[in-house]
């Protein structure tokens, strides 16, 4: 990273140099170019200047501490390292976050499914916990949520449901929950108090626009159904549930939330063409890639990613080993903290990767 930084600031003193010269003066489109190609440095090279000036002034500091022995000296030296430390983190950050190379779907909608994995009722009644929980952080966030299908159990619980959650950089907020969520603890129906483990199953996809996606309506076959579910005035009663094939890829969407065939259509299309626009950047991955590999947002859905232990009140993010103490709070919404630890752990991922 260090020699990263460093030809930085080469690569900007080399465009200055280039902007001053009387060859490139006189040629307008070699001079965009070199002002284009300026532009996208200058502001990280004096990022790092700024970096190298902090150090000096800690190391001037921490050399003033280690050869003063007047207290009030002493003590003004140390309040001085603090400050530039705190400074140095701050601006470390900055700069992190600058280099970062951002997702072109950060700032998309996201469509979010939850399906009940190994452990029965006690899955789906998780399933439900983790929907609850995420929609409790969209609202923190200021995103908002539309359910798209839900198929609940008798005892209150979900085997499945798919949701959209809209607002600027959802997918941002969103993106490293892929994969399986383990729960571990003691069932409501357990009488002898034994721990159980149950696990659900979390896919995260960004909401994909007509635009990116064109679906023909020939490779779409469109079926209707009645609806089935724990309950309600109108399951099994008319033909409002929509399942759609889409033929060249086998992918089977079905919807039936909407009492309107017509809603469930609508939603029904905006998940099929989420689905495929899945598919497509999972394969252009991969041909970019040769293969894919196991990495912190990698998105692999056969990966177990997290555990909640309520026994010891702990939720644990195997990917990047992070385990907070606050497991209530996290279900209530209160999800910052590991996301935050995500989104930092996949920029260093992708810096490392770029050096």
């Amino acid at each position: 990273m260090t020699e990263k930084l460093h030809r930085l600031i080469d690569q900007c003193a080399h465009l200055e140099h280039q902007l001053a010269a009387p060859e490139i003066l006189s040629d307008p489109a070699r001079y965009a170019a070199a002002v284009k190609e300026w532009n996208a440095v200058a502001p990280l090279a004096e990022k790092v200047r700024a970096l190298e000036k902090l150090e000096e002034q800690l190391a001037d500091a921490e050399e003033l501490l280690r050869n003063e022995s007047e207290p009030e000296l002493r003590a003004l030296a140390e309040e001085e390292i603090r400050t530039l430390r705190e400074e140095f983190e701050q601006q470390k950050e900055a700069l992190r976050q600058m280099m970062t190379p951002r997702d072109p779907d950060d700032e998309r909608n996201v469509i979010v499914e939850i399906r009940a994995g190994t452990g029965g009722e006690e899955a789906a009644l998780f399933a439900g916990e983790l929907y609850r929980m995420y929609t409790m952080y969209a609202s923190v966030r200021g995103f908002t949520c539309e359910l798209m299908d839900v198929n609940e159990t008798e005892l209150g619980g979900l085997k499945k449901v798919i949701f959209l959650v809209s607002g600027s950089g959802a997918y941002a907020r969103f993106r490293f929950e892929s994969g399986v969520h383990r729960v571990q603890r003691v069932p409501e129906t357990e009488s002898n108090g034994k721990l159980q483990t149950s696990a659900a199953t979390v896919a995260v996809l960004p909401e994909a626009g007509e635009i990116q996606i064109e679906i023909r309506p020939d490779d779409v076959r469109i079926e209707t159904m009645k609806s089935t579910g724990a309950g309600g005035q109108h399951i099994n009663k008319t033909l409002s549930a929509i399942r759609l094939t889409h033929l060249p890829t086998g992918i089977v969407i079905e919807c039936q939330d909407e009492r309107s065939q017509l809603r469930n259509k609508e939603k029904a299309m905006r998940l099929l063409r989420a689905r495929l626009y899945d598919l497509e950047r999972t394969q252009q991955r991969e041909r970019i890639d040769g293969t894919r590999r196991a990495q912190v947002g990698s998105g692999d859905r056969s990966e177990r990613i997290r555990t909640y232990n309520f026994r010891e009140g702990r939720v644990t993010d195997h990917r990047i080993g992070l385990t907070l103490y606050t497991l209530p709070a996290f279900l209530n919404g209160d999800m910052d903290a590991l996301i935050d630890a995500l989104t930092a752990a996949a920029a260093e991922d992708k810096l490392d990767k770029e050096d």
